[in-house]
């Protein structure tokens, strides 16, 4: 595996938006010059409210490896309660960042030497008038700043592109409220 490809699972549930957050930070890192970008969605007999995940791997090079990752970067959680169903933080690098979605404050977790990063997704996406459960704008404003990869306005245009006549500026809005909200652990 080259050490230039940054691998970031999404763990989410059926319905909640994991893919399309994927795909949406997938275009935006296309956009603003990693010109190896492979998003890999895993589909299979998925439904509302089961575990799903999508793998994506970016690089300022070309990635020929479409296989889903194995040894993320980065996993980033849309329910955090998935940390107690599904072994979602595993095969997680040394020194890797887990982003999550949660009402609870870095701390409160204790996952290894995995650098942690909480936003209460769940509350702010409400406040700008998403319908509860919601939760894939947000956690893409909660990936940008505790990554630092993307910048937020580039996001922020990406979403409200792909949520073209779906409330794209309360989503862009989620998203910049999850930015300035996100606390990034030790």
């Amino acid at each position: 595996m080259r050490d230039d490809i940054i691998e970031i699972r999404w763990h989410g549930r059926g319905g909640q938006g994991a893919i399309t957050a994927a795909k949406i930070v997938a275009n935006t890192a296309f956009f603003s010059g990693y010109s190896g970008v492979v998003m890999t969605p895993t589909f299979g007999t998925e439904r509302r409210g089961a575990p799903v995940f999508t793998s994506l791997k970016i690089s300022k090079n070309k990635i020929y490896d479409l296989s889903p990752i194995v040894s993320p970067d980065m996993v980033i959680v849309l329910d955090h309660q998935l940390l107690e169903e599904a072994n979602v933080i595993s095969g997680l690098k040394p020194g890797g960042l887990v982003v999550l979605n949660t009402s609870m404050t870095p701390d409160a977790f204790n996952l290894g030497n995995a650098k942690t990063a909480t936003a209460d997704i769940t509350s702010l996406a409400i406040k700008t008038g998403l319908k509860p459960g919601i939760v894939n704008s947000g956690i893409i404003g909660a990936f940008a700043k505790a990554s630092g990869l993307l910048d937020i306005n580039l996001l922020a245009d990406e979403i409200r592109k792909e949520f073209k006549g779906k409330k794209p500026d309360e989503n862009a809005e989620a998203a910049k409220i999850a930015f300035s909200s996100t606390i990034v652990g030790e």
